[in-house]
C-alpha cells in the first residue's frame, strides 16, 4: 500500500508554503456576521530592542491559540495585531543607538529618529509574529503613535475633560530625575538597597536636651519642618509643641505627636521632610506644614539647599553626613538595606518633588471597579488578587502628563492674556507644541495669542484605549456595537496593576461597561535556572534564530507542553529541541496511516480493541476541551501527547495492524474507521496549538479544505462505551510484559534477544480474552 504522504520526515520548510497558502486564501477575514464576535485585545508588543524576549514570543504564540480555538469553537474571531510605539523605552533605545540626548537635539529631529529606530524594530517582529504562525489580522495592524490612535486618545481625554474627570494641579508627585518626568505609583518597584542610617542630634530648644533623629536622607535636613514622635512613646511624652533646632541650617521646627512613627524604628524620632517618602507626603498634610522644594526637576539641590545647592542627591548626602560629623552632631552610623522605591524603566531611586500635572480622577472610581470585576473572568482565578490587591492600595488620582517627547501630546492651548487651558474639538491628532490652536479667540477673555502645551500623555493613556481603538470606538458605531466589549484581555501578570487596571478605568469612564469578560494572565519565561532573563545578565534567549532552525510548530508545543497558565515557566533551546521529538512522531504515524483507505461511516460492530481506544479517545476529548475552555493550553498538549505517543501508537496502532493490513479479516473496516477517527480527532485537538504539521497531515489524508475551519471535537459528539477504559491499564502492563520478556529471552538460533517479531509462548491473561485475538497477532503468540 503507497503512502499518500511521501516525505519521511516532517520539513518545517514547509511552514512557509502553509503560511503563503493561508495568506493567498485569507482564511482568518472577520466581517460582521450572525455568529458571536470574539474579539482578542492583544497586546500591541513594545520594540524597545533586539533580541525579543523569547517569553514573549511564547506568550503570542498561546494568544494565537486561542484565536484558533474560538474559531474552531464557532465564534466569529477579530484577532488585532498591534505595535506599541509610545514612551520612554523608545526614547532611551534611540539615546543609545545614535549616541543622542534627547533635551539637547530639536524635537522634531530626534522624534524622526525615534520613528526610525523604531520601524526597523517593528518589522523584524512583525515577521517573527507571522513565521509562529499568527493568525491576526496582519493587513490591518496598527501602530499606538499613528495620527488615527493618538487622535483618539485626544479625543478621549478631551471627553474626559468636558465630564470634569481631569483636573490640573501642584501635588507632591512621584519624579525619576533619569527619564526626567513624572510617574504614577504603578511605575513604581522597590528593592531592597544598601544605604546608610544617620543618627543625628537635635538640640532642644531652651534646654541642653537633645532628640536624636535616625534618617536615611540627611541631605533633606534643608526642607525639615516638623519632627514627629509617636503619641504612645513615653520617651517623648514632654516634648508635644517643643521645638528643636535642625542642625547644619540652625533653624527651629515643632515636635508634633503622629501615628505613623514607628516606636521601633531608629531613635522613634522622625523628621519630616518635603519629601523622602510618601508618609512625609501625608503627614505635610494632616499638619498643615509648608513645603521647602528641596530637589528640582533635574534631580539636584535647589538653593533652599543653602551651602549643598547645586549637587546632586547622592553627593548632597555624602557631603551633609561629612559636616554633621565634622560639627559633632552624629551619634552614630548605621549600615542597612532600605527598602527603595525605583523608577520600573531607569531602575533609579524616584525622588518626590511638587510638580504641575494633569489628574485623571480614579479615587471616585474604585468602588466601581470593585464591584464590576467580580464579574471579570480571570484564567488563572488566582491572579484576580493582583487587581484587588491594586485597587485596595490606590490613594490618589492618575497623574497622566508627562515631560517627554515621543508620546501623545496633550491637546490644550494656553491663553496669553488670561492664562487658561483651552481644548480643541475632538476628531483629529494635535501636537500643540509645534501647530497653531485650531480656533483664533479664548472663550474666556477674547485673547487672540496662545502657547502650546509641550508635555505628553503617559504612555498607560494609549495603551488603555486598545479595546475602543480595535473596535472603532466613535469611529464605526455599527462594528463596536457588534464587537464591543471585547471578549478577552491576554497579558502578563507583571502589568495587571497598570495596563489592565487603567483599561478597566477608562473604559467603564467612557462607556460604562467592563471592555472585557476575560482576562487571560500568563507568567514570566525564565531561564532554566529558574531566573529572571534580562539583557545585562545575557541569559535572554532570541526566538527568531529558534523558530528559524525548529520551526513554528515545535517552538509553539514547547510553549504550550511548557508553560502551565499563570505560572513561570522555563526557557532553553535544549526543552525546545525536545518538543521537536513529538512533531516527528506524529508526522511519522500520519505518513504510515496515509497508507491505508478511510473509512469515514461507523461499523455498525466495533470490535474490543477498537471500542477501548475510542473510549481512551472520548476521556482524551473531554480532558482537552477543560484545557481549551480555560484556555489553558498546557492540558490538551501534554494529553494528546500522551495519549497519541504512549498509547494510540504504541499500544493500539500495534494491536490492529494486522487486521488493517488484511482486507479480509472481519474487523478490518472497524480497525481502519477506528485508526482514522483517533488521528483525525489528535489533529484537530492539535491544530490550535501546532497548526502548520495538522494542516498538512489533514489536507494530505482527509479534506481539501483547511483543519482551521473544521470544528474541536466534542466529547458528547463519540458513542462509545466508557467503560472499556478499565482495560487499559492491563493492555498496557501485558504489552510491557511480553515486550520485556522478549528483550531477556535469548534466541536459541541467533543468540540473541528475541526480536518484537519473534513467536514467543506467553498466554493471554482471562481478563483481555476480549483483546486475544488482536494481543496474539500483535505480539506473535505461540497459541
Amino acid at each position: 500500500m503507497e503512502p499518500k504522504i511521501q516525505s519521511k520526515s516532517w520539513n518545517h520548510e514547509i511552514e512557509k508554503e502553509i503560511l503563503s497558502r493561508w495568506e493567498q486564501d485569507d482564511i482568518y477575514r472577520f466581517a460582521i456576521t450572525d455568529k458571536p464576535a470574539f474579539v482578542i485585545d492583544t497586546p500591541p508588543p513594545y520594540p524597545s530592542g533586539r533580541p525579543w524576549h523569547i517569553g514573549a514570543a511564547a506568550h503570542y504564540a498561546q494568544i494565537d491559540m486561542i484565536a484558533r480555538t474560538a474559531r474552531m469553537t464557532g465564534r466569529n474571531v477579530l484577532f488585532p495585531i498591534g505595535i506599541d510605539r509610545n514612551g520612554l523605552p523608545v526614547e532611551i533605545y534611540t539615546e543609545k543607538k545614535y549616541k543622542v540626548r534627547m533635551r539637547q537635539m530639536d524635537r522634531q529631529k530626534f522624534l524622526d529618529l525615534c520613528r526610525g529606530a523604531l520601524d526597523d524594530l517593528e518589522a523584524e517582529m512583525l515577521q517573527i509574529m507571522k513565521n509562529m504562525g499568527l493568525s491576526g489580522n496582519f493587513k490591518e495592524y496598527y501602530r499606538t503613535d499613528s495620527d488615527e490612535y493618538r487622535a483618539l486618545t485626544q479625543s478621549t481625554f478631551i471627553e474626559l475633560w468636558n465630564r470634569g474627570l481631569v483636573y490640573l494641579a501642584n501635588r507632591p508627585n512621584n519624579y525619576c530625575p533619569d527619564c526626567g518626568t513624572t510617574i504614577a505609583d504603578a511605575e513604581i518597584i522597590y528593592n531592597d538597597l544598601p544605604t546608610k542610617l544617620v543618627y543625628m542630634k537635635f538640640k532642644v530648644s531652651g534646654s541642653d536636651d537633645q532628640i536624636i533623629i535616625a534618617s536615611t536622607r540627611p541631605e533633606l535636613l534643608c526642607s525639615c519642618q516638623a519632627v514627629i514622635v509617636n503619641p504612645e512613646d513615653e520617651r517623648y511624652l514632654d516634648y508635644q509643641d517643643r521645638k528643636v533646632i535642625l542642625p547644619l541650617f540652625n533653624r527651629e521646627v515643632p515636635v508634633k505627636f503622629h501615628h505613623s512613627a514607628k516606636m521601633e524604628f531608629g531613635s522613634g524620632a522622625v523628621m519630616v521632610c518635603s519629601y523622602g517618602d510618601q508618609n512625609d507626603v501625608q503627614v505635610f498634610r494632616e499638619l498643615g506644614l509648608k513645603e521647602i522644594v528641596a530637589l528640582n526637576e533635574n534631580g539636584f539641590t535647589t538653593e533652599a539647599a543653602g551651602p549643598y545647592a547645586g549637587l546632586r542627591v547622592n553627593q548632597a548626602r555624602t557631603k551633609v553626613i561629612e559636616d554633621l560629623k565634622a560639627a559633632g552632631f552624629v551619634e552614630k552610623e548605621e549600615n542597612i538595606m532600605h527598602r527603595t522605591p525605583l523608577c520600573e524603566r531607569s531602575k533609579t531611586p524616584i525622588e518626590i518633588i511638587p510638580l504641575h500635572d494633569y489628574y485623571v480622577k480614579q479615587l471616585d472610581f474604585i468602588p466601581q471597579l470593585h464591584e464590576m470585576s467580580k464579574n471579570l473572568k480571570f484564567h488563572p482565578e488566582m491572579h484576580r488578587q493582583i487587581l484587588l490587591n491594586w485597587l485596595d492600595s490606590i490613594a490618589i488620582d492618575w497623574p497622566v502628563s508627562r515631560r517627554r517627547f515621543y508620546g501623545t501630546e496633550i491637546p490644550i492651548w494656553y491663553c496669553n492674556s488670561c492664562k487658561s487651558p483651552l481644548l480643541p474639538n475632538p476628531g483629529r491628532y494635535y501636537r500643540p507644541w509645534k501647530e497653531d490652536p485650531p480656533f483664533s479667540n479664548c472663550q474666556k477673555c477674547g485673547g487672540t495669542e496662545f502657547t502650546g502645551e509641550d508635555r505628553t500623555f503617559d504612555t498607560w493613556m494609549d495603551s488603555s484605549i486598545s479595546p475602543l481603538f480595535v473596535t472603532k470606538f466613535c469611529r464605526n458605531e455599527e462594528l463596536h456595537s457588534y464587537t464591543y466589549p471585547t471578549a478577552v484581555r491576554p497579558q502578563a501578570k507583571d502589568i495587571i496593576r497598570t495596563w489592565l487596571h487603567y483599561t478597566m478605568l477608562r473604559c467603564v469612564q467612557l462607556t460604562g461597561k467592563l471592555p472585557w469578560s476575560e482576562a487571560w494572565i500568563m507568567g514570566y519565561g525564565v531561564d532554566e535556572k529558574g531566573e529572571k532573563m534580562s539583557k545585562s545578565k545575557g541569559n535572554v534567549i532570541d526566538p527568531f534564530p529558534v523558530i528559524q532552525q525548529y520551526g513554528a510548530d515545535t517552538f509553539r508545543f514547547w510553549s504550550a507542553s511548557e508553560a502551565n497558565l499563570g505560572y513561570d515557566f522555563r526557557c532553553s533551546e535544549q526543552r525546545i529541541a525536545g518538543a521537536q521529538k513529538f512533531m516527528s512522531k506524529l508526522w511519522n504515524v500520519g505518513r504510515f496511516l496515509s497508507s491505508f483507505d478511510v473509512v469515514s461511516d461507523r461499523p455498525s460492530e466495533l470490535e474490543a480493541s477498537d471500542r477501548w481506544i475510542l473510549a481512551e479517545l472520548a476521556k482524551l476529548v473531554e480532558e482537552c476541551r477543560r484545557g481549551y475552555d480555560e484556555y489553558n493550553f498546557f492540558v490538551p498538549a501534554n494529553a494528546v501527547r500522551d495519549f497519541a505517543w504512549n498509547l494510540f501508537a504504541a499500544h493500539y496502532v500495534e494491536m490492529v495492524k494486522g487486521r488493517a493490513y488484511n482486507q479480509a479479516s472481519p474487523g478490518h473496516a472497524s480497525a481502519l474507521y477506528t485508526l482514522h477517527k483517533c488521528f483525525k480527532t489528535i489533529l484537530l485537538l492539535l491544530a490550535p496549538i501546532a497548526p502548520f504539521i495538522t494542516e498538512e497531515l489533514w489536507t494530505k489524508m482527509y479534506s481539501d479544505k483547511t483543519i482551521h475551519h473544521q470544528d474541536l471535537p466534542h466529547f458528547n459528539q463519540l458513542d462509545v462505551d466508557g467503560e472499556m477504559t478499565r482495560f487499559t491499564t492491563p493492555i498496557t502492563e501485558f504489552n510491557s510484559l511480553v515486550w520485556n520478556k522478549k528483550k531477556e529471552t535469548v534466541s536459541k538460533e541467533t543468540g540473541k534477544p528475541l526480536s518484537l517479531k519473534d513467536p514467543i509462548d506467553i498466554p493471554v491473561p482471562d481478563q483481555l480474552a476480549p483483546f486475544r485475538k488482536d494481543l496474539e497477532e500483535m505480539h506473535n503468540l505461540q497459541k
